[in-house]
């Protein structure tokens, strides 16, 4: 991939900059996540499966017993946001009688981008210890990135956890992390062309034969559709699905209801 030196890669992932009342989005996500977390019965929160203190998840389970593991992985560029933020967008599993799992992880500059791969590994496989049956797998933007990382041949999951998977979204999710380089976040990400390239899903083979789905909203900026496409275009286990309508920050709403189209491309 050749990167222009003219092009404006720094506007391309400028989602705020595009959306109305973007700078509302953050605080209405944390209120909606507190509401729901609060009135949620069934749910295990701060489970620790590392060493730093972000590194903690939220399980929720569904009144009855469970069909398996939803897994939402949040975005934020990883450099923002913690699982405190999105606890209500499990609700459309929960209501499909599945268990959902909610991981935070360490950010940027703090650590890089490998590291949180590995970090989002380990919180899989301690909550796939809790809840057994099959591993579905969702992640926004970032989130996006690091699900479909869980599905490539240089996995942190254990060969038990991985055989689980049935299905993974990658909603706008980065597969193709080069561009980032030409970005004023790298001076945070550090990225050189070795680092992103080991973290590119669409430059890595899959691990599994498990389908994938590239959905991202209609309405968002063109890197993220032509991120998508860019995975379905080089994993023959993917698709490309475009939610009409939908941009960057409206795009996960679907996974707050038990019935949507986005709920059911998760859950089958």
């Amino acid at each position: 991939m050749t990167l222009s030196p003219d092009f404006d890669w720094d506007d391309a992932y400028a989602n705020g900059a595009y959306i109305e009342n973007a700078d509302s989005y953050p605080a209405r996500w944390a209120d909606e996540a507190l509401n729901f977390r609060s009135s949620w019965i069934k749910k295990d929160l701060d489970i620790i499966y590392g060493d730093g203190d972000r590194q903690r998840l939220d399980l929720f389970h569904p009144d009855g017993s469970s069909k398996g593991l939803a897994v939402f992985v949040h975005g934020g560029y990883w450099r923002r946001f913690d699982k405190s933020y999105w606890s209500h967008l499990a609700a459309g599993a929960l209501g499909n009688g599945w268990s959902v799992c909610m991981p935070s992880y360490d950010l940027a500059p703090a650590v890089q981008i490998s590291e949180i791969t590995s970090q989002i590994g380990a919180a899989l496989n301690k909550s796939a210890q809790r809840v057994e049956g099959p591993v579905r797998l969702s992640g926004h933007s970032a989130g996006g990135h690091l699900v479909t990382r869980m599905v490539c041949k240089d996995t942190p999951l254990k060969p038990d956890v991985l055989d689980r998977i049935e299905m993974v979204v990658s909603i706008s999710g980065l597969h193709d992390l080069r561009p980032l380089m030409k970005t004023a976040m790298n001076d945070d990400f550090l990225l050189n062309e070795e680092g992103a390239e080991k973290e590119s899903a669409a430059l890595l083979a899959p691990a599994t034969s498990c389908p994938v789905t590239a959905w991202v909203g209609g309405s968002e900026r063109p890197e993220f559709i032509r991120q998508s496409q860019l995975l379905a275009d080089a994993w023959e286990t993917a698709t490309f699905h475009e939610d009409p309508g939908k941009h960057h920050f409206d795009v996960i709403e679907g996974l707050a209801d038990p019935s949507s189209q986005l709920t059911s491309e998760l859950l089958g």
